[in-house]
């Protein structure tokens, strides 16, 4: 039995599984190789340009929190904790039952939700983060699981935290999930046989309509469709654009409601730029 678990160990490591940074990442488990566990979702990223495989919709919440904060440039989910022989040697060390296969009763490999490259003021560095309800962490054999996973990190010097549904917020992460698929319009159906430079001309003009307009965001895009002769949604894609790629700010805590007014806190100068680069 234990030639068989190397060899489907080996076998997931010669796929590439857990290994590389950025776009080439390839997640340990992806989400066809586990029996339903409810709300799976792929999710393509915006600072790894690739599908990341979340297995809950807490994971899901809390990587669209990772992918707006302006310090993490990449997030790698279900990350391998290998050697199997660390695993498995900290979990002799503690006396707990290494995680097993319930079906070959065979030690598996465990994984961390997610390891996160964080950059601050030109230093980088990973944190590793698991995430589990609250009322999870009353259940001793997770909390067992935990302590594994939390000596791995330590003997790493990598900082392991656990990350609770008080810990993410619903609506900033919902907000996100409305506005993440418009980081580039140029990838958006109805900006296609756009020219560059009429495109950013657009972009201006709606932010100077959305800036010191009272009405709701829907009559705002609406009325701008019309006078521009644009596709009908072409400038709510617009206001998804600019909150996305932070050139306005609003308050991302209360509920993104096109069919009120919503206060535009700022226009970012600097971040106006990225409208140039288009």
């Amino acid at each position: 039995m234990k030639r068989e678990r190397t060899k489907d160990i080996d076998k997931m490591l010669r796929e590439g599984r857990g290994s590389g940074i950025g776009k080439e990442y390839l997640p340990w488990i992806k989400i066809q190789d586990v029996a339903s566990l409810g709300r799976v979702t792929r999710v393509k990223g915006i600072k790894t340009g690739r599908q990341h495989e979340l297995m809950s919709d807490m994971e899901r919440n809390y990587f669209y929190l990772l992918e707006f904060s302006d310090e993490v440039v990449d997030i790698r989910e279900q990350y391998p904790l290998l050697p199997l022989e660390d695993t498995l040697a900290i979990a002799i060390e503690l006396g707990i039952t290494h995680p097993k296969d319930p079906k070959t009763n065979e030690p598996i490999v465990m994984t961390t939700d997610f390891l996160v490259t964080i950059e601050e003021e030109g230093e980088y560095f990973e944190v590793a983060r698991t995430i589990k309800s609250k009322d999870d962490l009353l259940n001793k054999r997770i909390i067992e699981k935990f302590e594994i996973e939390r000596r791995y990190w330590e003997k790493k010097e990598i900082d392991w935290g656990i990350v609770t549904e008080q810990e993410i917020n619903k609506i900033i992460a919902n907000n996100i999930s409305f506005v993440q698929g418009y980081k580039d319009l140029m990838l958006v159906d109805c900006f296609q046989a756009i020219d560059n430079l009429d495109l950013k001309d657009l972009i201006y003009e709606f932010i100077k309509r959305i800036v010191d307009d009272e009405r709701t965001v829907r009559k705002i895009c609406f009325e701008f469709d019309k006078d521009m002769d644009l596709e009908k949604g072409s400038g709510l894609s617009i206001f998804k654009y600019l909150i996305i790629n932070k050139i306005i700010q609003i308050d991302i805590s209360k509920e993104i409601d096109v069919n009120k007014h919503i206060p535009i806190i700022s226009v970012r100068e600097e971040e106006i730029k990225k409208v140039e680069a288009i």
